[in-house]
């Protein structure tokens, strides 16, 4: 279980990175299902941002799927055409790297496309990481 935030995504190399940091729990009330706060960072030499998000149980089940589809060689979309950002990541497989895409077409109406390396060893630690996650913050599903 981790004391602190928890990089849920962390997509980093060659001086570029994206990250997902879930930063706690938001207590959504009695009627409501609970919800994760984080935020998705950017950096690149170019490109330096954030924007705040929410993450719901649905979130994490779908990042599970986003998962397993890429580790099979799929492009994936995850949190598409829900609420706030979403993510993109599409293979190169030949050079071992990803180009992951951002898009936030509801508050800053910005996206950003940032390519990093993606190797076999990398879907051990994002699994990891997911698996940490709902460790560490259980939410109950709907």
């Amino acid at each position: 279980m981790a004391d602190g935030p928890i990089d849920l995504i962390r997509l980093e190399g060659a001086g570029n990175s994206v990250v997902v940091r879930i930063t706690g729990i938001r207590e959504a009330g009695p009627a409501a299902v609970d919800v994760l706060a984080g935020e998705i960072l950017v950096d690149t030499p170019f490109v330096r941002g954030g924007i705040g998000i929410s993450v719901f149980p649905e979130d994490l089940q779908q990042w599970q799927e986003a998962l397993d589809a890429l580790d099979a060689g799929q492009d994936i979309a995850w949190r598409e055409g829900g609420r706030g950002p979403e993510m993109f990541v599409e293979r190169d497989v030949d050079e071992e790297r990803a180009h992951v895409t951002i898009k936030d077409g509801s508050m800053s109406l910005t996206t950003v496309t940032v390519t990093v390396p993606l190797d076999d060893a990398w879907f051990d630690d994002a699994y990891s990481r997911l698996e940490l996650t709902w460790e560490t913050w259980p939410l109950a599903e709907d």
